[in-house]
């Protein structure tokens, strides 16, 4: 099968794509959580006596000329804590009843917020958790996420989800607490055990993509329906559905992972603003 791209979907070259995640990134606000780590960084916190080998270039004038004593002009050091972006590229997350389904919103959402992050000096890595091998370590190089979200925009109609495979390969090799962010439908059976483990070492947060034709199923009777990644058909019920998001929604919650459900098709950036800002997500220090 043919890789598709997302320009066939959201009819945006590649120039545009990169417009709209700037404007996401710049509408969207993380809180203001102000770093408890002093040194050569960006805004001034406080000025100190001069001791030897501190860099002359920090002498604080001001303040010599009213003291007649030497001192030193301290900054808080941006000491942010690291954020991976885990994309599903999987093939239930590229079929949508509507035009802005929920392979593209997710990849809008990753750009902008990776972009919003690299502003407040997080670096940011992705992973791909479909069949792809995709990943890029965190980094602060933006030329470097924007390759990959671009590599992203094209994608298959016949990917698996690896969500709960990708999530264990990627825990050993963590060295500090990240922000895990997953942009997913959650089609994977294991996912929500796999994110209870990784929320016992690191800070989770979901971004849960879902098209309005799976919404419109809590209303439903008895619905057959065919699987997108496997094939296998099977039977389900409206009802069965909507305790089945509450059952998830509540595990998460439980495990004090932050949740957000994303209605494609709607207006979404007041609803993903409000939870960002509230939880102060990429505002937090690095410990």
């Amino acid at each position: 099968m043919q890789p598709s791209t997302l320009d066939q979907v959201e009819f945006l070259d590649s120039r545009q794509f990169q417009i709209v995640m700037r404007r996401l990134a710049d509408n969207l606000s993380y809180g203001s959580d102000r770093s408890p780590f002093l040194g050569s960084g960006i805004e001034f916190a406080q000025s100190r006596q001069y001791e030897h080998g501190d860099p002359v270039r920090d002498l604080d004038w001001r303040v010599i000329a009213r003291t007649g004593k030497a001192y030193i002009k301290e900054y808080e050091a941006p000491k942010c804590m690291p954020v991976y972006l885990l994309i599903d590229t999987s093939a239930s997350m590229t079929l949508s009843s509507v035009p802005s389904g929920k392979y593209p919103t997710a990849l809008i959402l990753a750009g902008g917020i990776a972009l919003a992050a690299l502003d407040r000096v997080s670096p940011v890595g992705v992973l791909g958790v479909g069949t792809r091998r995709l990943q890029v370590r965190p980094s602060l190089s933006k030329a470097q996420i924007m390759q990959w979200m671009l590599t992203l925009r094209r994608f298959r109609h016949d990917e698996d989800t690896t969500l709960t495979q990708r999530l264990g390969e990627l825990m050993p090799s963590l060295t500090s607490r990240v922000l895990l962010l997953v942009l997913s439908d959650l089609h994977d059976p294991g996912a929500v055990n796999a994110l209870k483990r990784a929320a016992q070492l690191h800070d989770c947060a979901v971004l849960q993509m879902q098209d309005p034709a799976e919404e419109g199923l809590r209303g439903a009777g008895f619905v057959r329906a065919q699987e997108a990644e496997s094939g296998q058909s099977f039977s389900t019920h409206g009802r069965r559905q909507h305790l089945d998001q509450e059952r998830l929604e509540t595990q998460l919650r439980r495990a004090g992972i932050d949740h957000h459900r994303v209605l494609c098709g709607q207006p979404y950036l007041a609803g993903v603003r409000h939870f960002f800002a509230s939880r102060g997500l990429l505002g937090k220090a690095a410990r």
